[in-house]
C-alpha cells in the first residue's frame, strides 16, 4: 500500500516537474547562447511568459484547414507528455514504470512527429508541405538509428524497460563497452535532428527556405502555437532526460526510497539537465549550420555507428 502511494506521488511530482522545467530548459539554452555571443538575451522565464500569452489567445485557422489542424497540436503535445512521464527523472518506481519501454517511447515520439507533419500539410501551403516532406524523409533515417540503439541497450541490459536499464547501468554490471560509446554518439546525432537543433536546423533564423520543423507550424497561432511550443520543449527535455538516465544513471532515487532520496535525486537530475543544456548551447554556438541536403548524410553516419555497435556486440557475445 505504501509503495503504491509512493509510486503515485512520485509520478504526479514528476509530471509537474517536467511541465515546469521544459520551458525553463529552452530559456536556459537561449540565455547561455546569448551570453556566449556577448548579448544580454531574453530572460530565463521568457518561454513561460510567451506560453502564458499565447494560451490566452484564440487560434486562427486558415480557410482550408480541417479537423487535423485542430487536433494535431493536442495529440502531439499529449503523446510527448506521455513520453516525458515514462522517462524517470528524480526517482524510479513511478506508477508508469512498468510501461516505460523504449519501444513505446519511440512510438510516442513518432506519433508526435506524424501529427506535426500532418498539421504542416493540412493547410496546403508550400512551406508547410516542404517542412513536412523534409521531416518525414529525415525520420526515415532517424528511426532506424533509434531502433538499433534500443537493440544494443536491450542486449546489454537484458530488457527494453528503461527503469531496469538504469538499474543495470548504475550497478556497473555491463562494464565499459565500445558499443555504448558508439550509440551515445548516434543518439546525440538523432537528438539534434529530432529537436531541430544545430547543425541540423536553426528555427531562430526564420529563413523559410532552410527551415524544417518551424515551417510546419507557420500557420499555427494562439493556443495551438502554445501547444506546439510546449511540445517542442517537452521533447527536448525527454531526449536530455533519456541521455542522462542511460549514460549518467547515478543520483536517481531507487524505487521505494523516501523523500530525502527524492530531494537528492531531484538535485542530481536538475544538475545533469543543466549541464546538458549548457553543453548544447556551447555546441550550437561553436558550430555552423549544415545545408539541409547534408542532413541525410549526417544521420547516415549515425546509422553506421549504430550498426557497428550492433555488430561489435554480436561479435563480443559470440566470442564470450
Amino acid at each position: 500500500m505504501i509503495l503504491g502511494l509512493a509510486a503515485i506521488l512520485t509520478q504526479l511530482l514528476h509530471l509537474a516537474l517536467v511541465l515546469a522545467v521544459a520551458p525553463l530548459l529552452v530559456g536556459l539554452v537561449r540565455v547561455v547562447k546569448a551570453r556566449l555571443m556577448g548579448r544580454r538575451g531574453p530572460a530565463l522565464l521568457q518561454p513561460w511568459r510567451d506560453l502564458a500569452k499565447l494560451l490566452r489567445k484564440r487560434p486562427v485557422l486558415a480557410d482550408g484547414a480541417t479537423e487535423i489542424s485542430r487536433a494535431a497540436p493536442y495529440i502531439a503535445c499529449a503523446a510527448t507528455l506521455f513520453a516525458a512521464a515514462l522517462v524517470p527523472g528524480f526517482a524510479q518506481g513511478m506508477l508508469l514504470a512498468p510501461l516505460a519501454d523504449m519501444l513505446l517511447l519511440a512510438g510516442l515520439l513518432a506519433l508526435a512527429r506524424v501529427a506535426l507533419a500532418l498539421a504542416g500539410m493540412d493547410v496546403g501551403t508550400a512551406f508547410g508541405g516542404m517542412g513536412a516532406a523534409r521531416e518525414l524523409s529525415f525520420s526515415a533515417f532517424a528511426e532506424p538509428v533509434l531502433l538499433l540503439c534500443i537493440l544494443v541497450l536491450a542486449m546489454i541490459a537484458g530488457t527494453t524497460n528503461l527503469d531496469a536499464m538504469i538499474v543495470a547501468f548504475r550497478e556497473g554490471g555491463v562494464g565499459l563497452r565500445v558499443s555504448l560509446a558508439l550509440i551515445a554518439v548516434a543518439l546525440l546525432a538523432v537528438g539534434l535532428v529530432e529537436n531541430a537543433r544545430m547543425p541540423a536546423d536553426n528555427p531562430a533564423t526564420h529563413l523559410e527556405l532552410t527551415m524544417v520543423h518551424e515551417a510546419m507550424i507557420l500557420e499555427a497561432s494562439g493556443r495551438h502555437l502554445a501547444l506546439w511550443e510546449l511540445q517542442a520543449a517537452l521533447k527536448l527535455l525527454v531526449w536530455m532526460a533519456l541521455l542522462s538516465d542511460i549514460f549518467m544513471p547515478w543520483g536517481i532515487a531507487p524505487a521505494g526510497a523516501g523523500p530525502l532520496a527524492w530531494l537528492l535525486g531531484l538535485a542530481a537530475w536538475l544538475g545533469k539537465i543543466t549541464a546538458l543544456a549548457v553543453a548544447l548551447a556551447v555546441f550550437e554556438s561553436a558550430i555552423a549550420k549544415m545545408r539541409v541536403f547534408r542532413i541525410p548524410e549526417f544521420l547516415g553516419v549515425a546509422l553506421l555507428l549504430a550498426a557497428l555497435a550492433v555488430a561489435l556486440l554480436f561479435v563480443s557475445t559470440g566470442l564470450a
